[in-house]
């Protein structure tokens, strides 16, 4: 097991990592709109959290040498469906055109009162 970390992406709140790859496949823990700089989720609501999440992922990416494009499954956390849209609309730019298998759930609480999580799976060297 390898494990993959970034300064630029929020520290473990409780005893996991940030990602770990086994054989080629790396998982990578939820994240929420947690800003790495302040420790406080991002200010300005969903749309804003939901834009640090997605930063956040990409940071872990990238300490892992991945992109969105090596992604093959995320799942998706968020406390009110109504805001489905603006998730929808982030998550499709953070993606471009690749499009991974995803879950999407609405859930009564996420750490910290965040209103949206996503965890991914990547397998590296997908886009060879």
């Amino acid at each position: 097991m390898k494990f993959h970390h970034s300064d630029n992406a929020p520290k473990a709140i409780g005893p996991y990592c940030q990602a770990i790859e086994v054989d080629g496949w790396i998982y990578l823990s939820g994240q929420t709109g947690i800003d790495p700089q302040t420790g406080k989720l991002a200010e300005g609501g969903f749309e804003a959290q939901a834009r640090q999440v997605l930063a956040n992922l990409r940071e872990v990416l990238s300490a892992a040498g991945c992109t969105f494009a090596d992604v093959v499954k995320s799942a998706v956390f968020i406390t009110d469906f109504a805001n489905f849209p603006i998730l929808n609309k982030l998550y499709g730019e953070a993606m471009g055109d690749h499009r991974p298998a995803r879950t999407t759930v609405q859930v009564a609480g996420l750490p910290l009162g965040a209103a949206v999580e996503i965890d991914v799976v990547v397998r590296r060297g997908l886009q060879g």
